[in-house]
């Protein structure tokens, strides 16, 4: 007999897993949805001190008494986190861990860190906060369930009654941190991704290939992936297909993926690999959220402004994360190698911490360029920006308004376009929708990797033919042997020429 404990995210309670629930047992399961102190119908039970740890020690005292056989506990959004928590106290009554549509939180890491509303997370660290306003967190409405993720497919009767059940959550329940022992570190893990949301197998292999070296734990042999065509919701939007996938689960079907072999560099993080060309340090200085990196003979004694070249890297980027974007060697490369050309290199770290968080990293971006307009060793008037994989999003403001002194737009590899589920980001940043007739778009350089990933690939193609259609002037660099991040993943001739070629398109169209 398997017994399935069913924990959701936020706001919810155990209500939301009804039907899936049905199916389980209908299959010959137990099934155990939870309902924690301070969610769902149990608004009433929470305290002042209802937190985190409250959650845990419930989820214990209810494995303890389940007498089944093999055990899987599911977290879905929060829930994640004290399922994890019971896992790392029971570990031996634990045969498998799924987490439903969402990442996995290390040691010592709150859930605010993952709180996809940038409203919600500026509330939760605002320290002016007296005993007065120490409350719970109010529920989303109907406009702003979708930042908590996804709601496709979820019937119109169901999510209203999302809306209508859902309960203020205790705060301390985001606040407090996941204290684990490691105890539970061996356990088998599945991941079961909500492609309309944004997750995806093929993403993760993205990830593993070319993003930050954390997810090579992906790869690790006790994880497995399975995929569900829907929204964030599953249990409300296909509670039988979520039913059938939680027994292949426990069954310990599904995909595993592995980390690409590093024989150049093995024991170097990806993100700390060194720059594709050897260029010469430069000067650098730090102003707020941006490095300027200065030719030589910028001294800001009666030197020409020079003009300047603003590197805009991608994200979603965790707010802790170290180096940050602009201290990676990759950042530092192409900043110091503008600077070795005559121009002045600026990198920046902006807050895309989240996909809700778009308009804020504009927001960073724009006063960034400001201030860099503002530094007499600059010529205010020939500015270029060049966008990194998913910083691209961020060239839409850009493309639909041009300022005169924006003589260029770079991109390497990148969105062009929300990618498959990211409902989450606001509908402004689709630059392809920019060039529309008569759009007076300055030109662009596009760097595209020949062995992109799919879904980024499409945004490109898309962007390209709103361009040809509207004329506007798009000069490709192509890396035909190329991931995604080449200059990190294929530090060939053919990677150095393309970044080469790309950066003496950009100056060329600078100095014009």
């Amino acid at each position: 007999m398997t017994a399935f404990v069913l924990v959701s995210g936020p706001f919810t309670g155990g209500w939301v897993w009804e039907e899936t629930a049905g199916r389980l047992r209908a299959a010959g399961a137990e099934a155990y949805p939870v309902t924690l102190a301070g969610m769902g119908d149990r608004r009433g039970d929470a305290g002042p001190g209802t937190d985190l740890e409250t959650h845990v020690e419930e989820l214990v005292r209810l494995v303890d008494g389940i007498a089944a056989a093999e055990l899987v506990l599911v977290g879905h959004g929060y829930g994640l986190h004290p399922v994890l928590g019971v896992a790392d106290r029971r570990p031996e009554r634990v045969s498998r861990i799924v987490a439903l549509d969402t990442p996995l939180p290390e040691d010592g890491e709150a859930a605010v860190r993952s709180v996809p509303d940038p409203e919600v997370r500026a509330r939760l660290a605002d320290p002016t906060w007296t005993a007065e306003n120490h409350g719970p967190i109010p529920p989303p409405t109907r406009d702003t369930w979708p930042r908590w993720g996804s709601t496709e497919g979820v019937p119109a009767a169901a999510l209203e009654r999302l809306e209508r059940l859902a309960a203020p959550q205790p705060r301390a329940t985001l606040t407090r941190p996941l204290h684990l022992t490691g105890a539970a570190s061996a356990l088998p893990v599945t991941g079961v991704l909500c492609t309309a949301n944004g997750s995806s197998i093929d993403l993760i292999r993205m990830l593993l290939e070319s993003g930050p070296p954390q997810f090579r734990a992906l790869a690790d042999d006790r994880m497995r992936f399975l995929e569900l065509a829907t929204g964030h919701w599953p249990m409300l939007s296909v509670p039988g297909e979520l039913a059938e996938t939680l027994l292949r689960a426990a069954a310990g079907e599904g995909h595993r993926l592995s980390a690409p072999e590093r024989v150049d560099a093995p024991e170097v993080p990806m993100h700390l690999l060194p720059f594709v060309l050897d260029v010469p340090e430069a000067k650098r200085e730090r102003r707020g959220r941006i490095d300027l990196h200065l030719p030589e003979s910028t001294d800001g004694s009666g030197d020409r402004p020079r003009p300047a070249i603003v590197f805009v890297h991608g994200g979603p980027v965790a707010p802790d994360q170290r180096p940050t974007p602009r201290d990676t060697p990759f950042f530092l490369g192409y900043g110091r190698y503008a600077a070795s050309l005559g121009a002045v290199g600026v990198t920046l770290d902006h807050r895309l911490h989240g996909l809700a968080d778009y308009p804020q990293a504009a927001g960073d971006l724009a006063e960034a360029v400001e201030r860099v307009r503002a530094d007499p060793r600059v010529d205010g008037d020939h500015i270029a920006l060049w966008f990194f994989s998913t910083g691209g999003l961020l060239a839409a403001d850009w493309l639909a308004a041009p300022p005169p002194w924006l003589r260029c737009v770079a991109a390497n590899y990148p969105a062009l376009a929300p990618l498959p589920g990211w409902g989450a980001v606001e509908s402004r940043f689709r630059p392809a929708d920019a060039l529309g007739p008569g759009a007076s778009v300055p030109p662009v350089v596009l760097t595209r990797a020949g062995l992109e990933h799919p879904a980024f690939a499409a945004t490109v193609q898309e962007f390209l033919d709103a361009a040809e259609k509207n004329g506007v002037d798009v000069e490709i660099v192509d890396v035909p042997l190329g991931h995604h991040s080449f200059e990190l993943t294929d530090p060939t001739d053919a990677s150095r020429a393309a970044v080469e070629q790309a950066m003496s398109a950009v100056l060329r169209r600078l100095r014009t």
